[in-house]
C-alpha cells in the first residue's frame, strides 16, 4: 500500500525488486504513516484483498 502522505514513497518498480515476491501493490488516495489509524476501513480492506489470493 503506497499512502500519498506517506513519509517517503516507494516507486512500484522499486517495491517489486526489493520484493521479488510482492503480491500486491496499489496506491491509495488518502491516509499516510498512520494509516492503520487514520484510515482503518481503507487499510483493512486493502489487507483483506491482499490475503485473499493466498487463500
Amino acid at each position: 500500500m503506497a499512502y500519498p502522505d506517506e513519509i517517503y514513497q516507494a516507486p512500484q518498480s522499486w517495491a517489486v525488486r526489493a520484493y521479488p515476491k510482492l503480491l500486491r501493490y496499489n496506491r491509495l488516495p488518502k491516509g499516510g504513516h498512520f494509516a492503520a489509524w487514520e484510515q482503518p476501513e481503507t487499510f483493512t480492506a486493502e489487507l483483506r484483498t491482499g490475503f485473499r489470493s493466498l487463500r
